[in-house]
């Protein structure tokens, strides 16, 4: 058994090749080998959100606080609020973040294939974001 104590792990400030504005990157448990499952909570400030991206295994959020928008490619932007579980399948481009006027916070779980748990790819645009397009 291994116990984590809270604050014991550094918070971390979301880098901006992957995030759009002020996101909080808290992390919770990265099991070791042979496991593959990581987990972290992650805090955006109002307007901030992920780049487009993707994940190999799939991807868990859930919502803790705030009010958030998720959004896979093709598809209509979703509004988020606390206790939503969202899930996204292996390989679906969608992002995620805070609304507009709201911070948002939730938990994240991935699982890495090959040692990485996210293909990271272009930033959603100050236009998608306002709209919800995701093409």
């Amino acid at each position: 058994m291994e116990i984590k104590r809270s604050g014991s792990r550094p918070s971390g400030k979301g880098p901006a090749d992957y995030f759009t504005g002020g996101v909080r990157i808290d992390p919770l448990f990265d099991a070791p080998d042979p496991a593959r499952v990581l987990g972290a909570s992650v805090t955006f400030e109002p307007g901030a959100r992920t780049a487009w991206h993707t994940h190999p295994l799939g991807q868990t959020l859930i919502v803790t606080t705030g009010c958030g928008w998720a959004q896979r490619w093709g598809g209509p932007r979703e509004e988020i609020r606390p206790g939503d579980v969202i899930w996204f399948s292996p390989g679906e481009k969608h992002w995620h973040g805070a609304t507009a006027t709201t911070a948002m916070t939730h938990i994240a779980i991935a699982e890495k294939a090959d040692g990485k748990s996210a293909d990271w790819l272009e930033q959603v645009t100050d236009e998608q974001y306002q709209a919800g397009t995701g093409n």
